[in-house]
């Protein structure tokens, strides 16, 4: 007799994927500057590092907000009784504010919409089991994020049906990839629910156009289905063209006395523009006030704690430094992105132009021996094991062309990412002078033949003289 749940030990949590594979590895062998320097170095994990002593120095100037004090007396018994799913209201309503600067102030919310979740990961979930039923399916473009298969079907019984994306075009959706996805679910007797983007997109570290915005809120019209848009990585965006969020578009199409305007949902967290995933906070904007009503309820599962809302309301209400960190946490964003874009460049290996995130979308497709899948795996076992970096193949992100790879750039220094790019450049120069050396014995031999063939040749003719 069986004694764990059909869900305790079914596979589909996507753990055996390469992208944790990856992670596996790197615990094992961790690399340390002094105490394992021949570690491996994680490039597979999408952290942002980069303005910990913005952060820290707040924290120093205000050092009430982390005592949970308040004009300079204790509330820490108020916060430890705290206990309503509904989340501190002066969080909410700083959250709301702050999701509103990192857009330009181009949108306002409000924060009765806003749901408080223990990360985006709970969020996205959430939204799931609130917007499908087990074995109803979401569209998603190609690549993406690993972390969707357990994030929005391991335990919904939700379905993907990917929207095949490819370098062609930069891997942008057009309406064509979107109703060939339909029809594959239709196909395959789902029914569809929703379309799920992220935007700014991870892998690729490239934001949403306005006409792709407004062609996925034409198709979910259409179709009469949902959108979520997981915006997450908004406040990351760094360079040209400037971050659309999917609520501006809805504003300026006049979307807001349709049903549309109930059936688009946003994802947001702190967890990559503050740089702070460890302090599991998650968010989920809607209009729908059945889906606000439920996922609310749903939420007791996986709160913010309310020592981390007071503290967090209190560095978000502070404008004069939020104003700041979002500028300059950009600013060393792009000079990390432009370092590894640099670096890889120098030794003949391109990534998509992109222009958000934490990570590059990097093109080894000229590294395979064979342009399979199967050579994709391979190069990317001597990356890890051979090279000591672990990023993210892929085929893991379910790209549907081999030899593309996830690199984050931004949970190390500057020192580690050197190190990582020479690393690959020793690689790289060690695969050429294979390359050469090969080619030379090929020559060599063609030369040595040639000379067999003449000599045999001139023997001939001496013969018949």
């Amino acid at each position: 007799m069986k004694l764990l749940s059909k869900k305790a030990m079914c596979n589909s949590h996507g753990q055996d994927s390469s992208y944790f594979l990856g992670w596996e590895e790197y615990e094992k062998n961790p690399y340390d500057e002094t105490r394992n320097p021949k570690g491996i170095i994680q490039m597979g994990l999408a952290e942002n590092q980069l303005s910990f002593d913005l952060l820290e120095s707040w924290l120093t100037q205000n050092p009430d907000a982390a005592a949970f004090k308040r004009n300079g007396d204790s509330i820490f018994r108020e916060l430890a009784l705290f206990q309503d799913y509904h989340g501190l209201p002066a969080f909410k309503d700083a959250l709301v504010q702050f999701m509103s600067e990192i857009r330009g102030n181009k949108v306002s919310f409000d924060s009765n919409k806003l749901v408080l979740t223990a990360g985006a990961t709970s969020a996205n979930e959430t939204l799931i089991f609130c917007l499908a039923d087990p074995g109803d399916a979401f569209l998603l473009p190609t690549p993406y994020y690993p972390g969707f298969d357990r994030d929005l079907k391991w335990r919904t019984g939700a379905e993907i049906v990917p929207i095949q994306c490819t370098s062609s075009n930069g891997f942008r959706i057009t309406e064509s990839a979107l109703e060939e996805a339909y029809k594959e679910a239709e196909r395959r007797n789902l029914r569809v629910k929703g379309v799920l983007v992220t935007n700014p997109s991870n892998p690729l570290g490239t934001t949403l156009t306005k006409k792709e915005l407004q062609l996925l809120l034409t198709f979910v019209s259409t179709k009469q289905i949902h959108l979520i848009s997981d915006e997450i990585y908004s406040g990351t965006v760094f360079n040209s063209p400037k971050f659309v969020s999917v609520m501006e578009v809805l504003i300026e199409n006049n979307y807001m006395y349709t049903e549309v305007w109930d059936r688009v949902h946003i994802v947001y967290s702190l967890s990559k523009d503050l740089g702070l995933p460890g302090f599991r906070v998650g968010a989920i904007y809607s209009n729908d006030v059945m889906v606000v009503s439920a996922a609310t309820k749903m939420s007791s599962f996986g709160l913010i704690s309310s020592q981390t809302q007071y503290l967090l309301s209190a560095l978000l209400s502070d404008k004069k430094f939020t104003k700041n960190y979002v500028s300059e946490n950009q600013k060393r964003l792009k000079k990390r992105h432009e370092m590894l874009v640099g670096g890889l460049k120098q030794i003949g290996i391109r990534c998509l132009e992109s222009n958000a995130g934490l990570f590059c979308w990097v093109d080894m497709r000229h590294l395979l021996n064979s342009n399979t899948f199967d050579g994709e795996m391979e190069l990317w076992k001597k990356i890890v094991y051979e090279v000591g970096l672990n990023i993210s193949p892929g085929s893991s992100c379910h790209c549907t062309e081999p030899g593309w790879f996830r690199a984050c750039f931004a949970n190390m220094s500057e020192d580690t990412l050197n190190i990582a790019i020479q690393r690959l450049k020793a690689f790289v120069d060690s695969r050429d002078n294979k390359d050469d050396i090969q080619n030379q014995q090929h020559s060599n031999k063609k030369k040595s033949f040639s000379k067999w063939v003449f000599r045999l040749s001139f023997n001939e003719r001496q013969r018949e003289r």
